[in-house]
């Protein structure tokens, strides 16, 4: 590994006039689905985004402004979304904190919040309605403390990584969601709360067995930020990551639970994106990254990536097997490929699970049973330990 550091370093240099990289984010404003108005004697603002993030919104005085914070949006085309306003006077984006994105609309009066909503059909749109108010109730509303619960969780307590070789495979579960992102609801029930349980009887299942060791990157309703998703999984030495989580869609009428892994078309944005918003000494493990030029990154995940990826497909395809041997629902199109960031770790075989549709009242009274749970647990575990088995004979006996 050393001597290809070297030789790419030189590459490096020989290509110093290359171009930087523009910055990452999760979701991107949609800004001819958007729009900001006056509507009587208030103001709507529609914003669409590609994608739901875990967001807020309040006001703050001199000057009076709306303050709109999320979860990693890419607001460089706000001036391109159809303003037809009086009342809001300016707009800018910035960076609020490493890894939170800030929208301020400054306001040509006081108003107030009347309705604020998120809805996520064909990506996201935040919608909120402000009317007037006096200076003083609005300088009241400008002083309320941080909403309860909006402060970031403390990193998580990550186990010390463990020594690779002969032993029980690592296996990290991901609850997806949580905290500030509720994911999918439906009919009182919200995704991040079905995967947390499911996630903690499949970890209670696979060490029984004795033979796993199992982590979760949350076990709790928090907000876990994705990349400390996988620097968890680094941390722990996970063998397999395991993100769970539980669709929905606004129409049609799938159903059964779907496997996905890391599409080919996303690769090289995976790469562009680990290496801009990772500490460098955590994009490989093993492999010091701190004082390397983003090509060597590149390159060394691309290597990483194409050892990992026969090992990805082997998974799926073993869950898939396991799963339908389990007489268990699956989708038409059981195993699928999609750009999920918590899938981008290019040295850890990472799959995504969607184990069904919320908006499937069938697929839903299933999640929410015990007995159905188990069955689709035990599926899992026989599928993993099939492509452990399979790993082990493929890689001279070494199960991790």
């Amino acid at each position: 590994m050393r001597a290809i550091l070297a030789i790419l370093t030189v590459i490096v240099m020989a290509l110093s006039s290359a171009s930087a990289q523009e910055l990452s984010a999760i979701a991107r404003l949609v800004p001819d689905l958007s729009a900001i108005s006056d509507k009587g004697q208030g103001v709507t603002v529609s914003l669409s985004v590609s994608q739901p993030v875990p967001w807020r919104v309040r006001v703050l005085d001199n000057p009076p402004r709306l303050i709109l914070d999320t979860r990693e949006v890419d607001w460089s085309q706000i001036a391109a979304v159809p303003r037809k306003s009086a009342r809001v006077v300016d707009l800018r984006a910035g960076v609020f904190r490493p890894g939170w994105s800030r929208l301020v609309l400054e306001l040509s009066g006081p108003f107030a919040i009347e309705t604020a909503a998120m809805q996520t059909v064909d990506g996201a749109r935040i919608t909120l309605r402000l009317a007037p108010t006096t200076p003083q109730e609005f300088a009241d509303l400008a002083m309320r403390p941080e909403p309860e619960g909006w402060a970031l969780p403390k990193p998580a307590d990550v186990p010390k990584t463990l020594p690779r070789g002969n032993g029980p495979l690592v296996v990290v579960l991901d609850p997806g969601h949580g905290g500030l992102d509720p994911g999918a609801e439906n009919e009182g029930h919200r995704e991040a709360d079905l995967m947390l349980t499911f996630a903690r009887e499949f970890k209670e299942a696979l060490q029984r067995s004795g033979d796993f060791l199992v982590v979760l990157t949350r076990d709790e309703d928090i907000f876990v930020p994705l990349e400390q998703r996988i620097s968890i999984a680094r941390a722990t030495g996970a063998t397999v990551f395991i993100s769970l989580h539980a669709d929905a869609l606004a129409e049609g009428d799938a159903t059964g639970a779907t496997l996905y892994t890391l599409s080919d078309e996303a690769t090289d944005l995976a790469a562009k994106a680990l290496a801009e918003r990772h500490d460098r000494d955590d994009l490989l493990a093993g492999v010091d990254l701190t004082d390397q030029d983003d090509l060597i990154a590149h390159v060394l995940m691309d290597m990483a990536r194409a050892e990992t990826a026969p090992k990805v497909a082997r998974l799926a395809e073993s869950l898939k097997v396991a799963i339908k041997a389990g007489d268990l629902r699956m989708h038409r199109r059981p195993i699928q490929s999609g750009g999920f960031s918590v899938l981008k770790s290019p040295d850890i075989p990472s799959i995504l699970i969607e184990l069904g549709f919320l908006s499937s009242s069938h697929d839903l009274a299933r999640l929410t049973e015990p007995a159905w749970r188990a069955r689709m647990i035990a599926a899992l575990q026989a599928g993993l330990t099939t492509w452990a088995a399979t790993e082990a004979a493929l890689g001279g006996g070494k199960t991790r």
